[in-house]
């Protein structure tokens, strides 16, 4: 066997082992990966790829310059800037807005979510949209009186519609970008297939508006009534000068600002008024003693934080690690023989020597009328704390409290939303223009939101995702080696030989469907990378445009509709549609093939084919 021939029969062995594990999962991600390269770098050392036989195109500096990639580069930025703008919960209003703008009509409520998360993708990373708006579709569920089964599905894939409208709508449109310059091809711009994308995007929202709910499952959604947290527990609600409470009206035991919340008890000096509050007005300092549950303390605390932070006597105004960005709610239990129990929270001095606050205590569901700062703690307590993360999981072993480590939530830094809003604005806006090239402005914007205190270092570093870093790594690696050894050609060839003299709209169809079904086996990223060369190779062989063919990896590669594992989102909404693995196939496949007609009818000729 020729060295050549060799080389590239290397390179399709280590592809087909590397799709098999990256399918499977057997192996971690990350591992897999490694192992591509370290194969890659060991078979171009030995065997070089050289034309004259002096330097090796495939060297340890081509193979790994994939980690330098301006495409991931610029995905690692946006997904900063992604996880800032969730944190903050700058996206809360829009949803609320879009929620609201449907009342009273549940086709209305339906199309305008689903429009608004076509929108919001387009110019935000996929998997923020989707964890934003789980909430919002379970809300609509609820009004509409359907299961989240019905809804959690069509959210993960409207996010993937309109991720295929603009160039950083997806990481994956920007990697095929990328793969276009490495082969020597004009990269996209911002809106270069926005137009059938839109198309695409539009027939894909009709199909979920009308034919996608009589194949969408219908399940009992007993894990998620079963993991509705309705605990309360006991907390105390400062009001403040600015407090949006102080406008309330008692409606018995309840605010109407805050309707699902029970007031037990409110506080004033020394006076206390109990239920039903006739003809109270609240005044500053008042103290509300409330039974509330978690998720309604962490909506009190979201608008402002401060109010849940019970007050002891001359404590320094907004003193405490507790007082800074980046919080988390976390729950713990008093533990039977801690030094605890038997004192109060101010006797322990619990903020101080843990550097966390307790907002709120459950005590088996015993309702107890008196401030959080005079209880005190018996065995088997329950502790809602705040406080950054590293305190909270400083409580790790600790042998007076047991951390419920899975409990640890985000509370929204609201204070910073419109600086997180306005430097997304401005990240989108100068690539959208083109004044400045995507990475260049994903990284500024990304070291913005960390130096203008939106998102902590640490924070920053756990939103970028490893597994993508060296993954992307790696299909690039893979990609240049199937350039080099004439690979993608051989397939581009192989791929002609099968059609014939068959027209050029024929064969970019073809294409599509074949992307388009792969991306499900493996993830959208590898499939995109994989594919850009040998899209380039049919095109230069069937004198095509380069340019349609590169557009049908970006949307094909996207269509990962049928399989719970090709996309992020898809994975996210499992849970809380409680989805099987054939619930995507059902309800995917048709998209899919949906997607592939429409393609194929317009591409051809919004191309000139």
């Amino acid at each position: 066997m020729e060295i050549a021939t060799f080389q590239m029969a290397a390179v399709f062995a280590l592809i087909v082992a590397s799709l098999a594990l990256y399918a499977t999962e057997k192996v971690p991600l990350e591992v897999t990966s490694l192992g591509v390269l370290c194969g890659l770098l060991i078979i171009f050392y030995i065997f070089p790829v050289s034309d004259d036989g002096s330097i090796n195109k495939l060297n340890a500096v081509r193979l790994f310059s994939g980690f330098a990639n301006p495409a991931l580069i610029a995905v690692l930025g946006l997904l900063v800037v992604g996880d800032a703008l969730e944190r903050t919960g700058a996206l809360d209003k829009g949803a609320a807005l879009v929620l609201a703008m449907g009342r009273g009509s549940s086709s209305g409520t339906m199309i305008m979510a689903l429009s608004a998360i076509l929108v919001v993708s387009a110019v935000l990373n996929n998997i923020p949209v989707v964890v934003i708006f789980i909430p919002i579709m379970q809300a609509i569920a609820l009004r509409l009186g359907k299961r989240p089964s019905r809804l959690m599905m069509p959210l993960s894939f409207a996010a993937m519609l309109g991720g295929m409208t603009t160039l950083i709508g997806s990481s994956t449109n920007l990697l095929v970008s990328s793969g276009l310059v490495q082969l020597g091809e004009a990269p996209f711009g911002f809106f270069d297939f926005t137009v059938p994308g839109l198309v695409l995007a539009a027939a894909g929202l009709f199909y979920l508006l009308t034919a996608a709910p009589a194949l969408l499952p219908d399940h009992e959604d007993m894990a998620a009534s079963l993991a509705r947290d309705s605990r309360r527990f006991i907390a105390q609600i400062t009001i403040t000068e600015k407090s949006r409470l102080k406008e309330a009206e008692f409606e018995g035991g309840r605010l109407s600002a805050i309707p699902d919340v029970m007031i037990l008890m409110v506080q004033r000096g020394e006076h206390a008024f109990v239920p039903p509050f006739d003809n109270i007005t609240l005044e500053d300092e008042d103290i509300l003693i409330v039974a509330a549950t978690r998720d309604s303390l962490a909506e009190i605390s979201k608008a402002d934080p401060n109010s849940l932070h019970p007050k002891y006597p001359d404590e320094p105004e907004g003193s405490g690690r507790w007082n800074i960005g980046g919080q988390v709610l976390a729950e713990t239990m008093v533990k039977p023989g801690s030094s605890l129990i038997g004192r109060t929270l101010e006797e322990i001095g619990f903020r101080y020597q843990y550097h966390c606050i307790v907002v709120g205590i459950q005590r088996r569901s015993h309702l107890l009328r008196r401030r959080m700062t005079e209880i005190r703690l018996e065995a088997g307590d329950e502790l809602l704390l705040q406080g950054h993360r590293e305190d909270i999981q400083a409580l790790r072993g600790n042998h007076d409290v047991l951390l419920m480590e899975w409990s640890a939530a985000n509370i929204p830094a609201t204070h910073h939303a419109f600086r997180a809003g306005a430097t997304f604005f401005a990240v989108v806006g100068l690539a959208a223009t083109g004044l400045m090239p995507i990475a260049i402005t994903a990284v500024t914007g990304a070291v913005a939101m960390v130096a203008t205190g939106v998102i902590g270092v640490r924070d920053a570093m756990r939103a970028l995702d490893r597994q993508l870093v060296f993954l992307i790594a790696a299909a690039l690696a893979l990609g240049a080696a199937m350039q080099e050894t004439g690979g993608a050609d051989f397939l581009a060839e192989t791929m002609l030989s099968v059609f014939g003299d068959a027209p050029i709209s024929v064969v970019l169809s073809a294409f599509f469907l074949l992307v388009a079904l792969l991306s499900n086996v493996l993830s959208t990223k590898a499939t995109a990378v994989l594919f850009t060369p040998i899209a380039v190779g049919v095109a230069h062989a069937v004198n095509a445009p380069v340019e349609p063919f590169a557009v049908a990896v970006v949307f094909a590669a996207n269509c990962s509709f049928a399989s719970p594992v090709g996309y992020q989102t898809n994975l996210l909404v499992m849970g809380p549609g409680h989805y099987r693995f054939i619930d995507f196939v059902r309800a995917g496949l048709p998209l899919i093939f949906l997607l592939w007609i429409v393609f194929s009818l317009f591409g051809p000729w919004y191309y000139g084919l």
